[in-house]
């Protein structure tokens, strides 16, 4: 049997250690949410209990958990939706040259390196100053769009640019119209880059915290939420809640890996099957 460098194995005691300090505090929180009933926000330890998930379902004296989840679920999907369909749409348009491409993407891709809490304070004083109403749904759907557009814009930029245009030629060929081409050939064949994106644009929305801060108004997102509770809760019901949104995060992303894994054994399926017709 081969053995490995001993470089092989510092590697794997940094990555290791890597991890360690990446969710370490996941881990602590995650710990800490089982406490006992008189158990506190540190160490030790009081006894291990469901006792403070049990206290996230019941009647909060302070703050709107579920509702703030309910808002920032439908923000996300809000923002998910939106996302895909203006990344598919730009990476089309940029597939030509037109006149003002390379500023347009610059101001694309400013929008990432702007700070977040810049951006939150401009859409918010844009939407107030403009009569419009600063809400979670408006100005918040607005802010959280520059955060992700960028993101999934460039995932289809590549995607594009190796797309291979003789699917496409030889649809026409056929007689296929402009949107059969788009519906038959051109999705299917990106779909599970349309994943990818729609990944990016609900987690990227789910957890935003600094550009949602100004522009979300009088209803919170369950970040907002979160952060408010650090002031004013001083009982690991805050570790448990925090726990529940990272086994959900999981589970979102299992769904959408469970999406993808689904769509490439169909693809696989039907590259079989016109295989054997042949």
């Amino acid at each position: 049997m081969e053995s490995r460098p001993r470089s092989f194995y510092a590697l794997a005691t940094v990555f290791g250690l890597f991890l360690l300090f990446l969710y370490g505090p996941t881990i602590t929180i995650a710990i800490l949410s089982f406490q006992g009933p008189s158990g506190g926000l540190t160490f030790p330890m009081q006894g291990v209990s469901l006792h403070w998930f049990r206290d996230l379902f019941q009647e909060q004296a302070v703050g709107d958990i579920w509702g703030s989840f309910g808002r920032s679920l439908m923000l996300g999907l809000m923002v998910m939706v939106t996302t895909v369909v203006v990344s598919v749409m730009g990476g089309l348009a940029f597939r030509k040259r037109f006149r003002g491409a390379g500023l347009l993407f610059q101001l694309v891709v400013a929008s990432l390196v702007i700070p977040s809490i810049l951006v939150s304070l401009g859409v918010g004083l844009m939407f107030s100053q403009g009569g419009l109403g600063v809400h979670w749904a408006t100005s918040g759907f607005g802010a959280q769009l520059t955060w992700t557009l960028p993101f999934g814009l460039l995932i289809m930029f590549a995607v594009f640019n190796r797309f291979d245009r003789s699917y496409e030629e030889a649809a026409r060929d056929q007689g296929a119209s402009p949107w059969q081409v788009l519906r038959h050939v051109v999705l299917p064949i990106i779909a599970p880059s349309l994943v990818g994106v729609a990944l990016f644009g609900f987690t990227l929305s789910y957890d935003e915290f600094a550009r949602t801060l100004l522009t979300a108004g009088s209803y919170n997102t369950l970040p907002l939420e979160i952060y408010g509770m650090t002031t004013n809760v001083t009982t690991p019901v805050i570790f448990a809640l925090g726990t529940l949104t990272t086994v959900f995060s999981f589970a979102v992303i299992g769904v959408f890996l469970l999406a993808l894994r689904l769509m490439q054994a169909r693809r696989a399926r039907a590259g079989s099957d016109a295989g054997k017709a042949l």
